[in-house]
């Protein structure tokens, strides 16, 4: 069983060998949780993901150098080392590496699989990313930076994490969910089943983020109150949301609401499209002639479903507008890049019964804290598990899906100790 050994560059190898490579003695002692070699590794490869000129060609991998600083590493530290409460005056709670992650990312998002490993080397595993051979230029630019700063890395780096490229082989696939503690499965839903097919040993457990849906909200008021140069920037943020990654993240806006009367919406929801519309002109941004035929077809299924009641297309197809019949008979597949179902609605509460255990993120415009917690008490967990503004539906967070990563990255002992005897 051969694989391509990404990271660190080197030849092809045989599985056997990489594993045994892995569960080897590590140089200077094993790495524990918030080892100082892995933070100087990170906080160097973040600084190469930070180059001016890199930034313009793919700006997705900025907040990735910003996630990757010193600081922000320390700050994760710091609140996974808070013990928290209800552990007892007599006992501490210690944290360990889990052991050995094996990382199953997804093709279409080519940063996520650095966040997830990124936390997972922080708090101390070793780690085994199979990245697909689907993988986009992005993925190309971070492997050839992680190489670029494990030239001056501890070798304990080098001797604990692999990120590795097989095609699809069930013995592979078996070998390394056999050999891990835990394994972490992005992707949708025939991905998740088609890796857990593969059995863990007793022990280990599965971290799956599958199939999701999110959707963006804008209070057609707070829309027309703002200024102009506070509505580009919304739009600006509306883009960066849904255009990175083609709209197929899970995180990307699937559809969007206006929540208010039915004038004010339609007359907020003309100007937003205009603004989007002319940002896509000034960017030049273009849909290849594939996309632009998948949207059509998408689009116009949509209707012919009876989904849609009206149907627009715009900057050359870079943008489709689809008005739902039925505001919560929603799409929550992929449309393609900047297709965009919309409704209005007078509350955002009432959108809480088309929601489910799908529904990822929430990106809202105009609405005060007020509103978004009484929203999201109204959805009680049933669905939702972020709830950002504009231009953060795509930021990662440690905290992803309702799993607190680095948290589930760690394993717990917990040292109880008598209390002291009063002396006579």
């Amino acid at each position: 069983m051969m694989i391509r050994q990404r990271f660190p560059q080197g030849p092809p190898r045989a599985l056997p060998d990489l594993l045994a490579e892995v569960d080897a003695e590590v140089p200077d002692g094993p790495l524990v949780v918030g080892d100082p070699r892995i933070v100087d590794f990170l906080t160097a490869f973040g600084r190469t993901l930070l180059d001016p000129a890199l930034v313009r060609r793919h700006p997705e991998l900025a907040p990735l150098g910003f996630f990757l600083r010193r600081g922000e590493l320390a700050a994760q530290l710091t609140r996974l080392n808070d013990p928290g409460v209800g552990v007892g005056a007599h006992t501490k709670i210690l944290r360990f590496p889990r052991g050995l992650i094996f990382h199953v990312p997804p093709a279409n998002v080519d940063t996520i699989f650095v966040y997830a490993w990124a936390l997972a080397a922080l708090t101390g595993n070793r780690n085994i990313v199979r990245i697909s051979p689907r993988s986009g230029a992005a993925a190309e630019v971070i492997l050839e930076r992680l190489g670029t700063a494990l030239a001056d890395a501890h070798p304990a780096v080098a001797a604990t994490q692999r990120m590795i490229t097989y095609d699809r082989d069930d013995r592979m696939t078996e070998a390394l969910s056999a050999a891990c503690d835990l394994r972490v499965v992005w992707g949708g839903d025939q991905s998740v089943h088609a890796v857990r097919r593969a059995p863990l040993a007793p022990a280990a457990r599965d971290l799956t983020f599958p199939d999701r849906a999110s959707f963006a909200v804008v209070s057609a008021a707070a829309w027309l109150r703002a200024t102009p140069q506070d509505r580009d920037k919304a739009v600006l943020d509306l883009y960066n949301d849904s255009y990175w990654f083609d709209q197929a993240a899970c995180a990307s806006p699937r559809a969007l609401y206006w929540v208010g009367a039915d004038a004010a919406a339609d007359e907020a929801r003309r100007d937003l499209f205009t603004r989007l519309e002319a940002l896509l002109a000034s960017r030049g941004e273009l849909p290849d002639p594939a996309m632009a035929v998948h949207k059509r077809v998408a689009a116009y299924g949509e209707a012919a479903q009876g989904r849609a009641s009206s149907l627009g297309f715009a900057a050359g197809d870079a943008l489709a507008v689809l008005e739902l019949a039925r505001p919560l008979d929603v799409p929550r597949g992929w449309l393609g890049a900047g297709a965009f179902p919309t409704a209005t609605v007078a509350r955002l509460t009432d959108l809480v019964p088309m929601l489910g255990r799908k529904d990822q993120t929430l990106s809202h415009y105009g609405f005060d804290a007020d509103e978004l917690a009484e929203f999201a008490a109204a959805v009680a967990g049933r669905g939702i598990d972020r709830i950002v503004p504009f231009g953060s539906a795509l930021s990662f967070a440690p905290i992803w899906d309702g799993y607190d990563l680095p948290r589930e990255f760690t394993r717990i002992t917990t040292l109880g100790t008598a209390p002291t005897q009063a002396r006579r």
